[in-house]
């Protein structure tokens, strides 16, 4: 019964990750911490760096000497080892391994174990750096559909996969919603939005951006490639619609790096979002192949750095860039 539960949920997880478009090099099952003695090992190492003591039948780390607020049990009374110290016999294998930067996405609801392992890596005196593993956490996610949310009750089998919104609304817009926040807020995840395909969709609105653009050129048979910007006079974009793009666009790649560097995707979604409100604005207010010298050739490479700029923005979050909608 046990090999068979594992084998259906990890069916159903890889389908899940499938969908999202999410792949995994090396799938690591716990159990075999235990099976290849890794578990008892690490357990032997903090003993031997004089981290623990036992007291009342159990064993336990003095994580009070590296910051938590209490010493927490490792082993307990009956034997069995608490949840964080296979976390921590984990990540003594990793950093053996050689990852030396560690990133572990968890649910909210595991913030009390990011100092307990934090600790016991720091008690194995292996040189690992006190802010080992890095940590994001995520807040639980809130579906609604047709204004009523969908009640969900792990206790009585009833929950939404990541398959179900995909099956649903698409990859892009679960993947521009699931990325549109910070991962420490709240997410409300409006099905009816997620799937309309109006301005209220922030992710067909970015899209619909970039199909347009692409649009222009198509119209003028204009290969996006051809347009280099070389020798264009960029005065000719005069009015405010353009300045405010090209600022906008101009601003990308330091908002990317940022976001890069804080592990905030959401920057970038954010980001997407107010470039395309300034290219829908643009679009309606200006012509582009039917202008003259230099202002159609200036456009023409306004239109070129906004398509660069939205379709790398998109491909960054793993969200398509359709060039027709």
């Amino acid at each position: 019964m046990r090999r068979f539960a594992v084998a259906a949920l990890r069916r159903e997880q890889d389908l899940d990750l499938q969908a999202f478009g999410v792949r995994f090099d090396v799938y690591y099952l716990e159990s075999s911490l235990y099976t290849d003695g890794k578990v008892e090992e690490t357990v032997r190492m903090l003993q031997a760096a004089g981290h623990t003591f036992e007291e009342g039948g159990a064993l336990w780390l003095r994580t009070t000497d590296y910051g938590d607020d209490k010493d927490r049990v490792m082993r307990k009374r009956d034997g069995t080892f608490t949840y964080f110290v296979p976390d921590v016999a984990y990540h003594v294998t990793k950093w053996q391994r050689g990852f030396t930067r560690v990133i572990n996405v968890q649910g909210s609801d595991h913030h009390g174990t990011v100092s307990r392992v934090r600790a016991g890596l720091q008690a194995v005196n292996m040189g690992v750096p006190e802010g080992y593993p890095e940590y994001e956490l995520h807040q639980m996610v809130t579906v609604m559909r047709s204004g009523e949310e969908v009640k969900i009750s792990k206790r009585a089998g009833s929950y939404v996969t990541v398959r179900d919104l995909t099956d649903e609304v698409g990859r892009d817009a679960v993947r521009y919603f699931f990325l549109m926040r910070k991962a420490d807020s709240q997410l409300v995840f409006d099905v009816d939005v997620a799937r309309s395909q109006s301005e209220e969709n922030p992710v067909y609105y970015i899209q619909m951006a970039h199909a347009r653009l692409h649009g222009i050129l198509r119209v003028g048979e204009i290969d996006p490639s051809s347009i280099t910007g070389a020798g264009v006079d960029y005065t000719a974009l005069a009015s405010d619609a353009e300045r405010e793009l090209v600022k906008d666009l101009l601003g990308f790649p330091g908002g990317l790096a940022a976001a890069t560097r804080t592990r905030s995707p959401h920057i970038v979604a954010g980001a997407l979002l107010e470039t395309a409100r300034l290219v829908h604005t643009w679009y309606h207010k200006h012509y582009v192949l039917n202008e003259q010298e230099p202002v159609r050739s200036a456009r023409l490479a306004l239109v070129r750095a906004a398509l660069v700029v939205l379709k790398n923005g998109l491909t960054v979050l793993g969200i398509t860039a359709p060039e027709r909608m």
